[in-house]
């Protein structure tokens, strides 16, 4: 890793238009951010929250970045808003959902960012993601991301497979 670089882990998830397309030109995005270095396959999963909407296809990126973590969260709020996420409703759909998981070497809790991330440790569409690409991330506070992926419920989550 370059000095003055760390790692970051993004979940990214669409439901919304073309979402594996949705996805792909986010992650080209986030190399304006940082050097993007794996990406996860992607999943289909059924929504959280509301179900009248749209499965989601889903992904976890691994970016090298300098930025703060408070930046690369207002990064991945302006690549959303430029993708064109209108924000309705709580885990509505959308067309492009970036969350900022875990920064290597950060924790912090705050109104406007909290790492790592809440709920990550039960999300299969984020833990199963991010075992593919980066089993031995320890996450501070929950545990190993393999150890944690192994024991979430991953029912109904499978490849995106398009149709």
């Amino acid at each position: 890793m370059t000095q003055g670089y760390r790692r970051a882990y993004v979940g990214l998830g669409a439901n919304l238009g073309d979402p594996p397309r949705q996805l792909r030109r986010a992650l080209e995005l986030l190399g304006e951010y940082g050097t993007v270095l794996r990406v996860s396959s992607f999943y289909r999963s059924a929504p959280m929250g509301p179900q009248d909407q749209p499965d989601y296809c889903n992904a976890v990126a691994i970016i090298e970045t300098s930025l703060e973590p408070a930046a690369l969260m207002q990064a991945l709020l302006a690549t959303e808003r430029r993708c064109g996420r209108v924000r309705e409703r709580k885990w509505g759909p959308r067309v492009l959902d970036l969350d900022l998981l875990h920064v290597e070497g950060a924790v912090c809790q705050g109104d406007a960012l909290t790492l790592p991330h809440p709920g990550i440790g039960v999300r299969a569409f984020v833990l199963v993601p991010w075992a593919e690409i980066a089993p031995e991330v320890q996450i501070p506070g929950l545990g190993r991301v393999a150890d944690l992926a192994a024991a979430v419920d991953a029912a109904g989550l499978g490849l995106w497979v398009a149709v």
